[in-house]
């Protein structure tokens, strides 16, 4: 049965090259695309992953920075201090809005520290720069990697600041991260009475769950999150905004497969039902014929779904390299439904050939290849 599989789908070569490589450009499409989306999610939550906060303050209801607004009144963050467990608090401030770099405007995350904060700092400063002091500016992203360097200005909130240092690794291809004194941010928005955010350390032995139970008990009209819940909560915004746009994506790929795929096995099935007519009248059954036609489908998206995972995993490596803020992440979980959904397209294209098949009568073949 393999055999013969084999033969009909390798007897001609452009036909398997084209169904082979239709399959495998529809598996790599939907693997990239879940990886670009995967890699989003990453760098969206990267920088509450490397904040180096245990529990995230909001305002009530508040529990992510994307999409969302915070006003925390400032004399909440020395009660943030009391609550037994803290062991620092640092208010920080965040709005987005845009830098601009020569004649060029790019969409930025402008992060306000205080002087001598410890958390909410820029990840990793390209060597030559330093934290950003009064009418300074750290900056990370697509401002960075037009060409902008230290010692260059840039205009945020209609005031101009000196770029003292850059970073690397927060930033996502969606948007940039600026960070500035927080008095700088307060006077630009004229009220220094909230912050956006306070970020804190847990003492040694105290866990983020229970820290952030009891600044919610203690604290009124705030959310405390764990870093992880807050993290959690970053990637969900990208998730939800593109959940439409992943499944037409996802669904075009399927589909481009499923068409390549079926036109390829019922063309194969069409011009060897002859053969298939010799078979039946020697006693092959249907279900025989039938199994040969399946595991065509199956040695066809096999072979597709290898080589669309080696062509994903290679646009996965060299991406970065063609751009820092472009990361592609293939997730085994994105693996697996892209194998499972293969399979069950196979089968579908399957379909009609089998009907083909079995309706078969070796009498009329035999009189056609006469006639």
């Amino acid at each position: 049965m393999f055999a013969l599989a084999r033969n009909n789908l390798f007897r001609s070569r452009m036909k398997a090259l084209m169904a082979i490589g239709g399959v495998a450009l529809a598996m790599m499409l939907v693997l990239s695309l879940d990886a670009i989306l995967a890699g989003l999610e990453n760098r969206i939550g990267a920088f509450v992953e490397r904040a180096g906060a245990d529990v995230w303050v909001a305002q009530s209801g508040v529990r992510n920075m994307h999409m969302a607004s915070s006003a925390v009144p400032r004399g909440l963050v020395d009660q943030v201090r009391q609550v037994p467990g803290v062991a620092e608090a640092t208010p920080i401030r965040y709005l987005t809005n845009v830098v601009r770099s020569g004649d060029q405007d790019y969409i930025a995350t402008v992060i306000g520290l205080p002087v001598g904060a410890t958390m909410g700092l820029p990840n990793a400063l390209v060597p030559g720069g330093t934290m950003p002091k009064s009418g300074q500016v750290v900056i990370d992203g697509a401002v960075g990697k037009a060409g902008a360097n230290v010692g260059d200005g840039v205009r945020i909130l209609g005031s101009t600041f000196e770029i003292s240092g850059r970073s690397e690794g927060l930033a996502s291809s969606l948007s940039s991260l600026a960070f500035i004194p927080l008095s700088d941010l307060d006077r630009m928005l004229g009220n220094d009475r909230v912050v956006s955010y306070v970020l804190v350390r847990a003492a040694p032995g105290v866990s983020a769950e229970s820290l952030s139970a009891a600044i919610e008990t203690r604290v009124n009209g705030v959310t405390a999150s764990t870093r992880t819940q807050f993290a959690g909560e970053e990637r969900r915004v990208v998730r939800d905004m593109s959940t439409e746009i992943a499944v037409i994506m996802n669904l075009a790929g399927l589909l481009i497969g499923f068409a390549v795929m079926a036109l390829s096995i019922y063309t194969a099935t069409a011009s060897r039902l002859p053969e298939y007519g010799v078979l039946k009248a020697v006693g092959a059954s249907t279900r025989r014929l039938a199994g040969v036609v399946v595991t065509q489908a199956a040695l066809t998206v096999v072979v597709g779904l290898v080589l669309g995972l080696i062509a994903a995993y290679a646009t996965a490596l060299i991406a970065p390299h063609l751009d820092p803020l472009f990361d592609l992440e293939i997730t085994f979980a994105s693996v697996v439904k892209v194998s499972l959904v293969s399979f069950a397209v196979a089968a579908l294209a399957a379909i009609a050939p089998i009907i083909q098949i079995a309706g078969l009568d070796p009498a009329v073949v035999f009189r056609r290849r006469i006639a």
